[in-house]
This record gives C-alpha cells, sequence and structure tokens, in this order.
C-alpha cells in the first residue's frame, strides 16, 4: 500500500490556484480534475460525501446542522460520527487491508470515528462560562505531543492563518511519528477572507498565495514520505451581495413563534408552524403541519433572493431528501445568502446573537467573521475589557458581533451548485497514473482507495 495525504483545503478554486504555485505543482507533477460537489454545498455535508461516496440522502448530514426532530432544537456543528450513516473510506479499505491506519487531523465528525489518531478542535467549557482553547485527541496521549490549539484564530474576527499553520504542522508531525497510511487533513483559511471581502477581491489572492506559503513545508513532508498527494476542496465562494431574512417573513406572517425571556426573544420550534435553518446560501424550512407547506413554499417562492424552493421531489432531483431535512429546502440566488434572524427588533436580540457562538445560534452567521462595522473601535475595546475580566477570573461576555453586519460587510458565501468552472471545487493529485476528467463528490472514495492500491 502507498501512504495518501489528503489536503481539504477549503474554497480552493480554478481562479484563486494562479495564487498558489507549491499547489499548483501538484497538478504539474499528477493532475487536475473539475471536482463536483452536493446541495448543499456546506463543509459537513461535502467531506460526509467525500468519505461515504453517498449523496446527503444516504449519509444524513443535510447540512452543518438542522432541526433534530426528536430532541425539538436546532443543532449546528455537532462533532460526533455517528451522524454520518454509511461505510466510510477507512471501513472500505479495512476491508480488504484490517491493519490500515487513518489520522484524522481536523475534518469534521471527528469525534468517535473509527480512525487510529484523532485531533479535533474542542474548548475547554469551564463551569463559569469560561472557554480557552484547546482540542480533543484519540489516543488521549497524543494530547501532549501538541500545542495548544489556537481557537480564536480557527473561526471570529481574528480568524486568521495561524490555526491552519498550527493544522498543517500537527499533520506533519503525527506523519513523521505515527506514519499512517491515510491522513487527512482540514485547512480552513481561505474560508474567512473569502467570506469577508469576496473572492473577487485583492484580499482573497492574498490569502491564497499566504496559505499556499504555510501549506510548502506540509507538502514537502508528504513528499519525502513518498506519498500520494490530493487536494481538494468542498466547494467556491462566490461575491454576494445581499442578506435575506426568511425567518423574518415567517414571524411577519405568524408562522415562527418566539418566547421570551429576561427581555429577549428566542425561537421557539415547538410551536413554530414554520421556520428555517439558515446555511449559507442553503436553508432548510421546517413546516409542522403537512397543510401548511404549499402556502409557505409560496410564500418562499416569493421572497426576493429566494431562487429555488424545493420539496420532497425536488430534494430528491438533488440527493437531499432525508428525514432530516426540512419539508421545503431554499436555494438563494447567486448573489444572495440567508440570515438566522428571527427578531424584527435588534432590542429584543438574544445575547448571544452578539458572540461568536456557533452552537447556541439556530442557523449559520458570517457576522461573527466581522467586529461590528457599526462600531469596530467600540467593538475591540469590550473585546479588551472582556479578556481582562477572563485574566482576572472573572464571568466576561465578548459582546463583539454586529446585527447589521450581513448587509454591510459579508461578500462571499457558498451552498449553491457552482455556475462558472472557475469557482467550482477542484481536485489535484500528484500521481498522474490515475488522472482523470471530472470527478464527482460521490467518486472521490473510490478514487482513495485506488490511490492505495486497494479494490474501490
Amino acid at each position: 500500500m502507498k501512504p495518501v495525504v489528503v489536503l481539504d483545503v477549503v474554497g480552493l478554486t480554478p481562479r484563486l490556484l494562479r495564487h498558489m504555485p507549491r499547489l499548483s505543482r501538484l497538478a504539474d507533477l499528477g493532475f487536475q480534475a473539475p471536482l463536483g460537489t452536493v446541495l448543499p454545498a456546506v463543509t459537513c455535508s461535502v467531506q460526509s460525501t467525500f468519505l461515504t461516496g453517498t449523496l446527503p440522502a444516504g449519509h444524513g448530514i443535510v447540512g452543518n446542522g438542522w432541526y433534530f426532530r426528536d430532541l425539538g432544537e436546532v443543532y449546528l456543528w455537532r462533532q460526533h460520527n455517528g451522524l454520518v450513516h454509511g461505510e466510510k473510506v477507512w471501513d472500505a479499505a479495512r476491508a480488504v487491508a484490517p491493519g490500515y491506519t487513518v489520522a484524522n487531523i481536523c475534518w469534521w465528525y471527528a469525534m468517535g470515528a473509527e480512525v487510529d489518531w484523532t485531533v479535533t478542535p474542542r474548548p475547554v467549557y469551564h463551569a463559569d462560562g469560561r472557554k480557552d482553547p484547546d482540542c480533543y485527541t484519540y489516543p488521549p496521549e497524543l494530547h501532549d505531543e501538541l500545542s495548544t490549539f489556537p481557537l480564536f484564530s480557527y473561526w471570529g474576527a481574528n480568524a486568521g492563518i495561524a490555526s491552519s499553520a498550527w493544522i498543517c504542522r500537527t499533520a506533519e508531525h503525527v506523519m513523521a511519528a505515527h506514519d499512517p497510511d491515510l491522513t487527512l487533513v482540514y485547512v480552513p483559511h481561505l474560508d474567512y477572507d473569502l467570506q469577508r471581502y469576496g473572492p473577487s477581491s485583492r484580499r482573497a489572492a492574498r490569502a491564497a498565495a499566504e496559505l499556499d506559503a504555510t501549506l510548502g513545508p506540509l507538502l514537502a513532508a508528504a513528499d519525502a514520505r513518498g506519498a500520494t498527494i490530493v487536494a481538494l476542496s468542498e466547494y467556491g465562494i462566490t461575491d454576494v451581495s445581499r442578506p435575506v431574512d426568511v425567518n423574518r417573513l415567517l414571524r411577519s406572517e405568524g408562522l415562527l413563534h418566539v418566547h421570551t425571556q429576561a427581555g429577549m426573544e428566542y425561537l421557539d420550534p415547538w410551536t413554530s408552524r414554520a421556520f428555517a435553518v439558515a446555511d449559507h446560501q442553503v436553508a432548510h424550512v421546517y413546516v409542522k403541519s403537512p397543510d401548511d407547506i404549499a402556502g409557505v413554499a409560496k410564500l418562499c417562492a416569493g421572497l426576493p433572493g429566494v431562487a429555488e424552493v424545493l420539496d420532497r421531489p425536488g430534494q430528491a432531483a438533488y440527493g437531499l431528501d432525508h428525514e432530516r431535512s426540512g419539508e421545503l429546502v431554499l436555494v438563494a440566488e447567486p448573489d444572495a445568502w440567508f440570515t438566522y434572524y428571527y427578531w424584527l427588533d435588534d432590542a429584543a436580540a438574544p445575547d448571544f446573537a452578539r458572540l461568536v457562538e456557533i452552537h447556541r445560534k439556530p442557523g449559520y452567521d458570517p457576522a461573527e467573521l466581522f467586529f461590528d462595522p457599526a462600531g469596530p473601535v467600540a467593538a475591540r475595546g469590550r473585546a479588551a475589557l472582556a479578556l481582562l475580566r477572563k485574566k482576572l477570573g472573572m464571568r466576561y461576555s465578548m459582546t463583539v458581533v454586529g446585527l447589521d453586519a450581513g448587509a454591510r460587510a459579508v461578500r462571499g458565501s457558498h451552498g449553491r451548485l457552482p455556475a462558472d468552472p472557475e469557482d467550482a471545487p477542484v481536485l489535484l493529485c500528484s500521481d498522474a497514473s490515475a488522472a482523470r476528467g471530472p470527478i464527482a463528490a460521490t467518486e472521490v472514495k473510490g478514487l482513495l482507495l485506488e490511490l492505495a492500491g486497494l479494490p474501490s
């Protein structure tokens, strides 16, 4: 068997590859091919397709989160691998090569996966409300071999190259110390400035060049092991200019309900007739009564910024017809994206709306990538005060996220299927003997087995 290293370079497209000579060299040695994605084109769904070879209707990951009907709660960014149904690539490999070893360095749904080495972000949530950077590892002793994970450069207003550099160094260490047959490495850096400034901005080109330099030592280390290197992307990020407030529409029509505590409004999914879980350019709309589906579909279809409203047959056409999906799935127009906002007055917004809080918000919030554009200096001041309170061992709240940031700042998004090949995902491979034309996301699993010298 030959070792294989897979770099999931989030947001990589042919357009950005022009600024990345080190990564481009893989194509010079081997080949480059257009890579298909899935609907929704978001991290958790696409990674699960890569690893299982099935569409969301098969593996069940219908987005970065969904409404858990049996719990009555919306959850995003869960981490347990048991949520992903189907045979994973390591299961298929071990069926013919029982000793096949795998390292997962920050791919999603890492916890509980049947791999040999796991590293994934996992903050320390203290009893007094403090949150400190850390990561989960398997085996546990691997934790002592690593430096502290730079959590606050992984997401939020300070997200930047430090987290991707840490991930790359960690992958180098695991390869050198443990020599896995398959090494999966998640590299998120392009996600940040492309959403902040748009993929056509100078900042996007600069981010691509910065990441290329950071990848250099990892590429060299993989090459020195004699590994086949695959670099791929889950989606391309495209320019956007307008948010779509689908939950505010549903509330104004009396379909979405809230409950109020301490003057703050919280989504009430138990009593709502319809509400949406926003996820970039896709939104799952959960409709309580079958009698309401047609009316809600018509209402959403008339909302500016909505390109498609998919009922169950429509979802089936994209391989998205799973019980976890909403009764309706909305797809945004190319220049639009969905907010999760459900309150009608900012004074009633819940406190978590102004925080970097990926687990409590009932939808994705790209405004977390910015200090409040309405008052960035004041937001940085609040952040500094919060850090001081943290150092003194006091409770603190990092209220830095603006409630109007979507309309004023977000310039890039994803989730739709790509229209332009220049903005679509791409796959690079250092093994010329495996060269082929366009590759579907469902074919990646088989390609990895083939590159390892195993039957697919």
